[in-house]
């Protein structure tokens, strides 16, 4: 795609990427490596900051409730065939929704099987239900025991936060029923299926209170989530004014609790990613540290879209005009929308580019850059909260370094 002959700008990248002028120039795509497999498109709950049924988009009506079988078999074909072209030790594949579970466990079971008896022997195929956790029962632990599938929770902190907002379509909370999933999860018999918990932050939750609540599950990790919001559609709290930080603040509350505990208790991404790269490292997540995505999502009709996370931009912003009945996952590297995300620095403002802290942040999360007028190229919504968070773990580590060596970094 040419930049837009259109009079008023384009929108990064979609106008103004020249995907063909980059090949030519020898940047070559990466494969991908995280496949998002949407299997079922509705979801018994309705939270109220969802991405995907509350944002701006909603071409999600018009898809199927449930992915047909023969479009799931389809779907491990074409992810089997990347990885015999790529020949990745190993690939994610994540069974996702709205929610999954509602898809049944036939349908589960089936393609689990159907895409590891196609995967090349080079690859291993890592699979995880990303789930709400109202469904999850004896029939579904059983299903992920027998084929080696792991399953992430999602839980936003204490019953009052929690239910504030996931809630079922009749306005009842669901943190009671969470709950008694993480207890089933957290036996022996099936803490092996254990992936660990999504928190998306709450700010006006007491950040030390939601902290505890998760670890009290004992989970095996946690991911912390900051709201998909930007500048065009900010998430709460984040206002004009760059000295207000309050998505920083208590991200340093939690992490300052957490680094402090010998062990520290449990594994958290976001944090040892900003570890990693202040110590010179590379960063464990998208989120932060702009690595390259390598993350392809398939809906239930098939069709290859990007980052499904991009919904809370405008209608349409995840999709391609590809499907997994056309096409193979390669024909989707070209679009300006994964070679943008696979730019690293090249797909930053400017004022990212020169930041003092940008090669840590890169730039933030890419759903977080999007505004009306230009697309993608600008800083985080999150930027004050990102410089802050930085600066501040920057600060503890320099301390602590000082403390154990007795020489000033």
């Amino acid at each position: 795609m040419k930049p837009t002959d259109r009079a008023e700008p384009g929108r990064w990248p979609d106008d103004l990427l020249d995907v063909a002028a980059l090949r030519t120039a020898g940047t070559r795509p990466l494969p991908f490596r995280e496949f998002v497999v949407k299997v079922h498109s509705r979801c018994n709950l309705a939270c109220t900051y969802c991405y995907v049924y509350e944002a701006a988009d909603r071409l999600w009506r018009n898809q199927p409730h449930t992915m047909a079988p023969h479009t799931a078999e389809q779907v491990c074909r074409r992810i089997a065939e990347h990885a015999a072209h790529h020949r990745p030790a190993s690939v994610r594949v994540i069974l996702h929704g709205g929610e999954p579970l509602l898809a049944g466990v036939p349908l589960l079971r089936g393609l689990t099987r159907t895409l590891r008896a196609l995967m090349p022997e080079c690859t291993t195929a890592e699979v995880i239900i990303q789930t709400n956790g109202t469904l999850l029962d004896e029939d579904v632990l059983r299903l992920c025991r027998e084929e080696d599938i792991r399953i992430a929770v999602s839980l936003d902190g204490t019953a009052e936060i929690h239910d504030r907002t996931r809630r079922d379509h009749a306005g009842h909370g669901s943190h009671a029923r969470v709950a008694d999933a993480l207890r089933r999860l957290a036996a022996p018999e099936h803490r092996s299926v254990w992936a660990g918990l999504l928190c998306t932050v709450d700010v006006t939750a007491d950040p030390l209170a939601t902290y505890e609540h998760l670890l009290s599950y004992d989970p095996p990790s946690i991911r912390l989530l900051l709201p998909l919001g930007n500048w065009t559609n900010r998430p709460p709290g984040r206002t004009d004014d760059p000295a207000e930080t309050p998505y920083g603040r208590w991200l340093a509350t939690v992490f300052d609790r957490w680094y402090a505990t010998p062990g520290p208790p449990v594994r958290i991404a976001f944090f040892e990613s900003l570890l990693d790269l202040l110590l010179g490292g590379v960063t464990r997540t998208e989120t932060i540290g702009g690595a390259p995505s390598q993350l392809a999502v398939v809906d239930t009709d098939g069709a290859l879209t990007l980052s499904d996370q991009l919904k809370s931009a405008y209608e349409g912003a995840d999709r391609t005009g590809l499907d997994v009945h056309r096409h193979p996952f390669d024909a989707l590297l070209d679009h300006p929308g994964v070679a943008a995300r696979q730019l690293a620095s090249g797909a930053l403002a400017a004022q990212c580019r020169t930041c003092p802290v940008g090669a840590v942040c890169g730039g933030g999360h890419y759903p977080h850059r999007y505004r009306a007028d230009n697309g993608y190229l600008n800083p985080s919504v999150y930027c004050p909260d990102l410089m802050a968070l930085i600066r501040h773990v920057a600060d503890v580590v320099r301390a602590d370094l000082a403390r154990t060596t007795g020489v000033r970094p």
